[in-house]
């Protein structure tokens, strides 16, 4: 993730700034009222131009999970996952703070911002 941090450019740039920040903020069109991630220039709902930055609520919905065996001394196994947020959009993240053959399908998480590869993250964990 460092690399692609980094290389961003535009609205992409602009994502990983509010991260580093400590902001987790995905868009919204204010033409169709649909929030929007990855970050865009342009709607991909409606083709509007109009998309504003904000906060999302954070909760979220695992979709679908699987996990990566690595080695112990490589940091060990751990999981990739597709989480739907509140607001309909789906991202790719990880579950933190459980081992990885805990996370199940339809499990409510919360989003943190904390780090992956050496830069700042949207990461998920278990909803109290």
């Amino acid at each position: 993730m460092t690399g692609a941090s980094t290389a961003a450019v535009g609205v992409e740039r602009q994502y990983f700034d509010h991260l580093a920040q400590g902001r987790f903020l995905i868009q919204h069109c204010s033409a169709c009222r649909r929030h929007v991630f990855y970050p865009r220039e342009i709607c991909p709902h409606c083709g509007g131009d109009a998309l504003d930055w904000v906060a999302p609520a954070g909760r979220a919905t695992v979709y679908s999970f699987t996990t990566v065996a690595r080695k112990p001394e490589a940091g060990g196994d751990y999981n990739v996952s597709l989480v739907d947020l509140e607001e309909g959009v789906r991202m790719m993240s990880c579950v933190v703070g459980m081992p990885p053959d805990q996370v199940r399908i339809g499990m409510a998480v919360q989003a943190l911002i904390g780090e992956r590869d050496g830069a700042p993250a949207v990461l998920f964990e278990e909803a109290r």
